[in-house]
């Protein structure tokens, strides 16, 4: 192609302009919109399915639900987490705002898990704090995003310009103020300029730092499209960015580089262990110590690692399987097929992932304020982009709210845009094209990301960290030969150039901080301790007058929230200036300089050969074009009554995206299709925005006819559907006891749950399927007013895991004299399913029967029941006996068991 001038760019205007559109960037341009500003949105993809979302999401790490936890104890976990060094004022915004945040997500039609009773079901995954929210649904948060976008209000204020890259932010000459944005298209290779009144940077992490151990460029753990665009952008335009030494690592599925999901399987009876089973973690929360001790397992004798499943009930792993399987990753179950693995017979090998810089999941990224401003004036940043340690993606949406509300002040730009900075940002896109046969792309990349690899991952030492910034140096050159035919190759070398700036600013900040942090994350093997006294500071970075990265140690302020082990005092910063390297051209001292080498001709890369593009219905297609302007119910019922099946499948694709008026009963209709795909389909869209559809009588009475339909996944859905929409009864959900699909019945459980029938439901305890009999014993201790005596038939069930699910419900239930001689008693079954059900249950119990027993239980063979009489001892802490009794296990050889029995 050829190259374009700068004076045929094309230009665009706005007041916001907003650099993404993920999980942050699509909620800073709603919110922007809203407030009355005329909004950009530049993707280098296309919205309906970029940013992490669009891998997939099965729930919320940080939910903050009242009742349930408190914003102040979640900012004193976000602090211990990450070692002292937060702003907790931006920390606090995530926590008294991500409420109001879910709620405004499931107006728009995002579908968070409740019980039976419409309460949010809200799980404890680490030891202390109530966070983890699950989103059934989550794989579908991005289209329910991508619909709200769409909405005709929306459309008037929120121009949406799919595969436009930006590359620079440019800035005022006059005071340095964010004025637009320089770009490209990545298919036509036009060369686009923006000028705005503030631009918001929510580009994503840089996933694509180090070189994942498949090898594979983008087989990482983040979206390999996160190659650290808004990371160089802001550096460029001269903003600070903060704790970029300290990197993001993961546990996750070996050879897959996806994650483990041990959060999940949680919940469900599932853990991390070593090769002999054991539970090794001491760490409370997700944090850099908890890798580190999680890497010392893995390079022990009682290495592998992995996540256990392989003990887990039928049921349980089935249910596991519909969630990992599908909302979370849907390529981990063709993986596993490959393998020939199944989580009945083999449990899952773990390793650690490639390093990356990451806000959300660790705490490297943009310095931002608590209204999401950057230090560049305009300027802001928000989602994993942004340092707000451990934010996930309630802080994302958090934060793009904010940077969007506070934008939306400003108009657009009038002046004339930056000559100098045109010309440069021009030079960086365009000069792949004058030697197209220069090294390519990815042979340039593998050798970046191989000395991430080689010389920054931790453990770190200032030689192997000053190697690193030779190399980096050295591939400035290399970079600026890569050769390039294509707008979409040219897109692959900026990101290129985008993954260098971020690997030196790695190298220099792990230089930069001398002293041991976060555990694994910033591991320096000459600096192996923490220092509190020296470093308890944010190590800042910028871009000095004369192009270098230069260093500020930022004192942490003094916390909003008290925290146990730290005491930041503030105080002013201290300019450390340029890092130091460590001497590494010779080992030791040398007497001669050694010979040069001459350098190697790059080797000439062929021209690629174009593909073809497969083909595709042209009824779907027009259908497609119709979806994109949000049209009624009537313009999309003749696609619903197509002859072809796969027209009324996407038809119904369209109608869960675009929502219209009567939609509800249109999707209850299509689930007595004649096509097994659009009855799914339909199924999946009515769960999908159940919470966002009226329940009106015609929807009812749609639902209430699928109950007759012979397929299993649409009476499930259509039960579901009636349970949270408040249109079933008490005779409609007894009914469905009798269907022939344990999985239906499971869902009439739970429809009986949530309007209190407790005698109905004591009528399923004789279930012949074991998972209905056990979801009984959960019921009957749900409802608003759970007694013990419905449990009767199921506390002398065959059944063992039915009986340990009834003698766990007597904590909830109420667990008097009798029922404590029965829970007592079963502390001694040979299944440990039943002992572990049967001390939860003596949680409930005086303390005279309880206590005793429970302390007993302490020596039990199977960790699960010792971690289940420590948990119910626990209850009871405020007698002498029971706090004796902790005492003993603080030295348990479970890591869980030890923790827990720690608190007490």
């Amino acid at each position: 192609m050829d190259i374009p001038a700068i004076g045929d760019a094309e230009e665009l205007s706005c007041d916001v302009l907003v650099i993404g559109g993920g999980t942050a960037g699509t909620m800073a341009a709603l919110t922007a919109a809203e407030r009355g500003a005329r909004v950009l949105l530049l993707e280098k993809a296309h919205v309906r399915h970029s940013g992490a979302l669009a891998m997939g999401m099965d729930g919320v790490n940080n939910a903050v639900v009242p009742g349930r936890a408190e914003p102040d104890d979640y900012v004193a976990e976000i602090t211990r987490a990450n070692d002292g060094i937060v702003d907790q004022s931006t920390v606090r915004q995530t926590a008294t705002r991500g409420f109001a945040m879910v709620q405004r997500l499931e107006s728009y039609g995002v579908k968070f898990e409740k019980d039976e009773h419409g309460e949010y079901a809200v799980r404890q995954v680490h030891r202390s704090g109530s966070y983890v929210l699950p989103m059934p649904e989550g794989k579908d948060v991005k289209k329910v995003l991508y619909r709200q976008l769409r909405r005709r209000e929306m459309r008037e204020r929120i121009r949406i310009e799919n595969r436009v890259m930006p590359v620079r932010v440019l800035t005022s000459p006059e005071d340095g103020r964010a004025i637009g944005a320089a770009a490209f298209n990545t298919r036509t290779g036009a060369f686009v300029t923006v000028r705005a009144g503030a631009v918001i940077l929510a580009t994503g992490p840089c996933g694509r730092l180090g070189l994942p151990a498949s090898g594979y460029l983008y087989g990482t753990y983040e979206n390999p499209t996160n190659a650290g665009d808004g990371y160089a952008m802001a550096y460029h335009a001269g903003a600070a960015l903060t704790g970029i030494e300290c990197f993001q690592i993961n546990p996750l599925i070996k050879d897959y580089n996806g994650p483990a999901c041990a959060y999940v399987a949680n919940p469900f009876g599932g853990y991390q262990v070593n090769r002999h089973g054991d539970r090794f973690v001491d760490s409370d929360y997700w944090s850099g110590q908890m890798m580190a001790e999680f890497a010392a397992e893995l390079a022990s004798d009682r290495g592998p690692v992995y996540l256990k499943l392989s003990h887990l009930p039928e049921e349980s792993v089935a249910s596991l399987e519909a969630v990992l399987h599908t909302t979370e990753r849907p390529t981990r179950g063709t993986f596993h097929a490959g393998r020939g693995h199944d989580y009945r017979t083999h449990d899952i090998e773990m390793h650690i992932s490639e390093i990356g810089l990451c806000g959300g999941h660790s705490a490297s990224g943009v310095r931002v304020d608590d209204h999401a401003r950057t230090t560049v004036p305009r300027l802001y940043a928000a989602g994993d982009l942004a340092s707000v340690p451990h934010n996930y993606m309630i802080g994302a949406f958090v934060f793009g709210d904010l940077a969007g509300g506070d934008a939306a002040r400003y108009t657009a730009y009038e002046g004339a845009l930056p000559a100098d900075q045109l010309a440069a940002a021009h030079e960086l896109i365009y000069r792949p094209l004058r030697h197209p046969d220069g090294p390519p792309q990815p042979q340039v990349e593998y050798k970046l990301r191989r000395f991430v690899n080689d010389y920054v991952a931790p453990p770190k030492t200032g030689a192997k960290l000053s190697l690193a910034v030779a190399a980096f140096d050295r591939m400035t050159g290399e970079i600026a030969e890569m050769g390039a035919r294509t707008a979409h190759e040219l897109m692959r070398c900026a990101e290129v150039s985008f993954i260098r700036d971020c690997a030196e600013m790695a190298a220099r900040s792990s230089l930069a901080r001398t002293e041991s942090r976060w555990g694994l994350y910033h591991e320096r093997l000459d600096h192996p301790e923490r220092d509190d006294t020296g470093w308890l500071h944010h190590l800042d970075l910028r871009k000095s007058a004369s192009g270098a990265m230069e260093f500020t140690a930022r004192p942490v302020e003094p916390y909003l929230v008290p925290v146990d082990g730290f005491a930041p005092a503030g105080g002013p910063s201290r300019h450390l200036g340029e890092v130091d390297l460590v001497p590494v051209a010779t080992a030791g001292a040398r007497e001669a300089a050694p010979a040069a080498r001459a350098q190697a001709a790059p080797v000439p890369q062929a021209a690629p050969v174009p593909g073809g593009v497969p083909g595709a219905s042209p009824r779907i297609l027009e259908l497609l074009s119709l979806a994109e302007a949000s049209p009624d119910l009537a313009a999309l019922t003749p696609y619903l009554t197509d002859p072809d099946p796969a027209v009324r499948a996407a038809a119904v694709a369209a109608l869960g995206e675009t929502v219209p008026a009567d939609a509800g009963p249109a999707l209850a209709e299509r689930l007595a299709d004649a096509d097994p795909a659009v009855r799914g389909a339909a199924a999946a869209a009515l769960r999908e925005l159940v919470e966002v559809l009226p329940g009106g009588p015609e929807l009812g009475a749609g639902l209430r006819a699928a109950l007759a339909v012979p397929d299993t996944a649409v009476r499930s859905a259509a039960l579901e559907a009636l349970r949270a929409l408040r249109l079933g009864d008490v005779e409609l959900y007894a009914a469905a006891l009798a269907d022939a699909d344990p999985e239906v019945r499971i869902h009439a459980v739970r429809a009986l749950v949530s309007v209190d029938a407790a005698g109905e439901l004591a009528a399923a305890a004789a279930d012949p399927a074991r998972e209905v009999r056990v979801a009984v014993a959960k019921g009957l201790a749900s409802v608003h007013t759970p007694a013990p005596a419905p449990l009767d038939p199921l506390l002398a069930d065959a059944d063992p895991l039915v009986r340990g699910a009834a003698l766990a419900a007597l904590a909830r239930t109420g667990c008097p004299d009798g029922y404590a001689r029965t829970a007592v008693a079963a502390l001694a079954d040979a299944a440990w399913q039943v002992r572990a059900g049967a001390a939860t249950g003596l949680s409930a119990a005086g303390a005279e029967a309880a206590v005793p027993a429970l302390a007993t239980t302490l020596v039990d063979a199977n960790a699960d029941v010792r971690k289940a009489a420590v948990l119910a001892l626990l209850a009871h802490r405020d007698t002498a006996q029971a706090r004796a009794a902790l005492a003993t296990a603080v030295s348990d050889p479970d890591a869980d068991v030890r923790a827990y029995a720690a608190r007490g």
